[in-house]
């Protein structure tokens, strides 16, 4: 699987695993979500993770927005990248 299909499926609003290396070097595993709208003041974000290579989710099991970055991404719904 690419980068590109594995951020497409991220987006499609479905429930997802992934695995990535966090900031701090460790890895995170994470079921996770785009298009919840739970808890969402309508501020927004002061600058756009897309443009940075992040991807916005919501963490199922942890009940908060996370953020996913592409770059670091080592494996989504079991498929190695």
């Amino acid at each position: 699987m690419t980068i590109d299909k594995a951020i497409e499926l991220m987006k499609s609003g479905r429930f997802f695993s992934a695995e990535f290396v966090k900031k701090d070097g460790s890895t995170r595993k994470i079921l996770a979500r785009t298009g919840v709208k739970k808890y969402v003041t309508g501020k927004g974000m002061a600058w756009s993770p897309s443009e940075r290579g992040y991807v916005s989710v919501y963490d199922v099991q942890k009940k908060e927005y996370r953020l996913i970055n592409t770059k670091t991404l080592i494996k989504i719904n079991n498929t190695q990248l």
